[in-house]
């Protein structure tokens, strides 16, 4: 198959610092040029030529500036080539205009968080109209599966998951010294509230209390000079806590960061669609300590490759499974060793790539298993009538080359038919991450709402934050 992924428009591939979306881009596109012709549509940038080859994936960058205008250069990449498959990521209002361009392809939508189906990014309108003329819509972990299903019934059924991978050679384990030292615990992330930097010093400042080794912090992500930044580091402080801040660390350079720690914690205070991090983690040989919600489920196993905390808003509970890690050795040692191996076993990036050639192959089988059904049907409904079958007529050649994998018997790519799913194992945590609660069980399904919610979080854990620092 020839296949093309439409990155979105704000970090280019590679993306020159981080980027979980261009990270992934760029790793199941190597993969799957191991079986097919794939290439990538990314943002320019001074640091690199406007086409390249990177392990066999061809990647073009265009000028952006704005979606509409990155969309307007995409197309002109597009113009005139033939692919049977088009992946775009994290954009749905590019779906309408790319199916418009290329019918009888497949054109899917990878979303990797609901955050570009919303309020303010989009309309609810907006995104509906594309995810109707997506083909197919991917997610990153079954907890988005969930919440998309939830928000939007009638695009179920269109509904596959890919979980994201790692580069399980880079991020691996070393053989550490065995000379006394501290305890060190690793943050990995975006430095904004709901990322629950505060309740994981609060949570090393409790086993500070209650085991003899030394314990210390690194926190890898944001600028050590922003406000919230310094924030924490007078927060950490106040603690007493040894804490070092990093600052953003390029990812070509943050596996080093993994093999220094001894464990690593995920206090996300709001739903995440998957956690990339986490798998980094494990497949680095730390066992991760994680906030029970959304994909994190999915990727940490309780009691095997780490501890998960379900009172996430608790800094005890933290305290208390960073403690049982550190005063059981057997108990953690097997943790390590477990988070290393499902790493390998289930979050590779082959693994990545292998279901997502799955879940193409079996679309196009789909169309074309449907392409005969309705021909055989064709000439059924003929010679019951004692009537030739006609021929049918091809669509007219509109002067593009996009037509490539089509069968002419398709006017339109046709869905799968609808499976049912039992939504109950699921579990929302639609939980306000606020101190006061006054969020309790927002409706999800309005976006203004949704919109309102983050904002007032943000602003509640700041506060909270705040009254720490200063109470």
């Amino acid at each position: 198959m020839k296949i093309v992924i439409i990155a979105p428009e704000q970090i280019p591939v590679p993306p020159i610092l981080g980027g979980s979306v261009e990270i992934t881009i760029l790793a199941i596109a190597k993969e799957l040029s191991k079986w097919h012709s794939v290439s990538i549509i990314s943002r320019a940038h001074s640091r690199y030529p406007k086409y390249s080859v990177i392990d066999g994936v061809h990647i073009y960058r265009v000028p952006t500036g704005s979606p509409a205008k990155y969309l307007t250069h995409v197309k002109k990449i597009l113009k005139k080539r033939r692919f049977d498959v088009l992946q775009i990521d994290n954009r749905p209002e590019f779906v309408s205009q790319i199916k418009s361009m290329f019918p009888k392809a497949t054109v899917s939508l990878y979303l990797h968080s609901l955050t570009f189906v919303n309020f303010p990014h989009t309309s609810r309108a907006e995104t509906l109209a594309g995810l109707r003329k997506a083909d197919l819509i991917i997610t990153n972990s079954s907890s988005l599966e969930s919440r998309l299903s939830a928000r939007f019934p009638s695009m179920s059924r269109k509904i596959r998951v890919a979980w994201l991978g790692v580069d399980t050679s880079r991020f691996s384990p070393i053989q550490k010294t065995s000379d006394p030292r501290a305890f060190t615990i690793l943050f990995a992330g975006r430095l904004i509230p709901r990322k629950g930097v505060p309740v994981l010093l609060q949570a090393v400042k409790l086993v500070n209390k209650q085991v003899a080794q030394p314990v210390k912090v690194m926190i890898a992500g944001g600028s050590p000079t922003s406000k919230y930044a310094r924030q924490l580091q007078s927060l950490s402080r106040k603690f007493g806590i040894h804490a070092e801040f990093l600052g953003t660390i390029p990812h070509c350079h943050i596996h080093r960061v993994f093999r220094k720690a001894d464990l690593f914690i995920c206090p996300s205070q709001k739903h995440e669609s998957f956690g990339l991090v986490n798998v980094e983690a494990m497949s680095s040989g730390l066992p991760v300590v994680a906030s029970k919600n959304g994909g994190i489920k999915e990727v940490i196993q309780h009691g095997r490759s780490g501890l998960l905390i379900k009172q996430y808003k608790n800094p005890q509970a933290f305290a208390d499974a960073i403690c049982s890690l550190i005063m059981n050795k057997p108990l953690y040692l097997k943790m390590k060793q477990e988070a290393r191996e499902i790493a390998l076993e289930k979050f590779s990036w082959r693994a990545t790539a292998d279901r997502l050639n799955q879940i193409y192959e079996s679309e196009k089988a789909f169309i074309a298993a449907d392409c005969h059904e309705r021909q055989d049907l064709h000439e059924w409904h003929g010679t019951e009538h004692g009537v030739q079958p006609a021929r049918m007529e091809e669509e007219p050649d509109n002067g593009g080359d996009n037509d490539v994998g089509s069968n002419p018997c398709c006017d339109a790519i046709l869905q799968p038919s609808g499976i049912v799913r039992d939504w109950s194992y699921f579990d929302d945590d639609t939980q306000s991450i606020t101190s006061t609660g006054v969020f309790q069980n927002l409706d999800e399904s309005d976006d203004f709402a949704e919109a309102t919610f983050d904002f007032f979080s943000d602003i509640g854990y700041q506060r909270l934050v705040d009254a720490l620092i200063y109470g």
